[in-house]
């Protein structure tokens, strides 16, 4: 009698972990960031750099080391598969990643509770507190994701359909096929991280006990449940906002002040339920990745320093302490974190060094291999735009020239 893997239940639990770790700042800053390029770059983009990160991530989920040592982390996993390099590549970049989007979600749920309460107290104060909720949640562990986060995600996607219903009467007909190849480029950093969610990768192989099919199905059905949201959100964005003009609730203006669609989107619809709604949706999405982000870390700090005697307080210092100190004194890093963070970290870590895994194991002429050079490619592609527009060698910025010849008529 064979064992029979996780059940139906397990897998879509599982899945909606992977959902909510991708719908976090990346879906509010995509529509805005990528927006320039047009609605058919966008869409096509979204897809193809999904359907990537995707088959990244079932590459690293197919390792057999995985299975054979259910309590490692990525880098031991790196040093076993690649080597020495391997593993200081990938320690760099998943801590580019991790203090990256912990410090964008913080920044970033800064910048709504600022935008729309107007608060008395410091900002630095609140904060202090929300970081306080958000990381003792976090100290949970794999308990809250296993019980707490699919109330999390219910709520999420509850708040998105109450939003995307407010916004869809507001969408109207523009010119669909208008496009500008040149600034998608400068978008690929967002795309990437608005599509990853590797970091959980071990966890998931750990709650669905290693089942190559159970592991699989719930990839596919949590980053595709991902994917929709994402292309549906940034379609109705893009189709209710205008490029230009508009008072300032346009797609060029909220790209050159760094603001997510919930405010432009809020200028648009003067309703007061619906910056109620857009509120809860920023705060809800940004904390439930913030949480399975910092679960992740902890994970990564633990396997780092496998084999040692070390305080629980000083993991959680070192995992904690530096996103919170660069959000209390660098408000504005939210966009410029995501950009990094995609650029740089993800694609480094979950992009090249999966394409290198490809090319190591596969035959020599094999379609493995090839595939594996392709990858790699792409993401050396990604990491070049981000460094050169870091190093100011390389200006992307909206043609607003090109969109005022194709201003969307009401």
């Amino acid at each position: 009698m064979t064992r029979s893997g996780p059940k139906f239940f397990t897998i879509f639990t599982t899945a909606i972990i992977i959902t909510g770790n991708m719908i976090g700042a990346g879906i509010l800053a995509l529509p805005i960031n990528l927006g320039p390029a047009g609605l058919l770059p966008s869409v096509i983009g979204a897809v193809a750099v999904w359907a990537v990160m995707t088959f990244c991530a079932l590459i690293i989920a197919r390792q057999p080391y995985l299975a054979e040592n259910p309590h490692a982390d990525l880098p031991t996993f790196f040093e076993q598969v690649l080597g020495k390099t391997g593993k200081y590549i990938s320690v760099g970049a998943n801590l580019i990643i991790f203090y990256g989007l912990l410090t964008a979600y913080l920044a970033g749920v800064m910048s709504v509770v600022t935008s729309w309460l107007h608060p008395a107290l410091p900002e630095w104060v609140l904060l202090c507190i929300y970081f306080g909720i958000v990381t003792g949640l976090a100290s949970m562990g794999e308990v809250f994701l296993r019980k707490g986060n699919t109330y999390f995600i219910l709520t999420m996607w509850t708040l998105f359909l109450l939003m995307l219903g407010m916004v869809i009467p507001h969408m109207h007909k523009g010119d669909v096929m208008a496009a500008d190849w040149h600034f998608f480029m400068g978008g690929l950093p967002i795309l990437v991280v608005a599509f990853n969610f590797h970091n959980i990768v071990p966890t998931v192989c750990r709650f669905l006990n290693n089942d190559r099919r159970a592991v699989t199905k719930a990839i596919w059905l949590g980053s595709g449940l991902g994917m929709v949201m994402t292309v549906v959100w940034t379609v109705a964005v893009m189709a209710a906002l205008p490029m230009e003009g508009n008072n300032g609730a346009n797609i060029i203006s909220a790209f050159n002040l760094n603001q997510p669609a919930t405010i432009p989107l809020g200028k648009m619809i003067t309703s007061s339920f619906f910056n109620e709604v857009a509120f809860g949706f920023a705060i809800v999405a940004m904390s439930t990745a913030y949480i399975a982000t910092a679960i992740a870390l902890i994970s990564f700090i633990r396997d780092l320093v496998s084999g040692r005697k070390v305080n629980r307080w000083f993991v959680a210092a070192v995992a904690f302490m530096p996103p919170l100190l660069v959000s209390i004194f660098y408000p504005d890093v939210f966009l410029e974190a995501l950009n990094i963070v995609g650029g740089v970290g993800v694609g480094t870590l979950f992009g090249i060094l999966p394409g290198l895994l490809l090319i190591k194991q596969g035959g020599a002429g094999s379609s493995t291999r090839w595939i594996g050079y392709g990858i790699v490619a792409f993401f050396l592609v990604v990491l070049g735009v981000e460094v050169l527009q870091e190093m100011g060698m390389l200006h992307i910025s909206p043609d607003v020239e090109y969109w005022t010849a194709h201003t969307i008529r009401r």
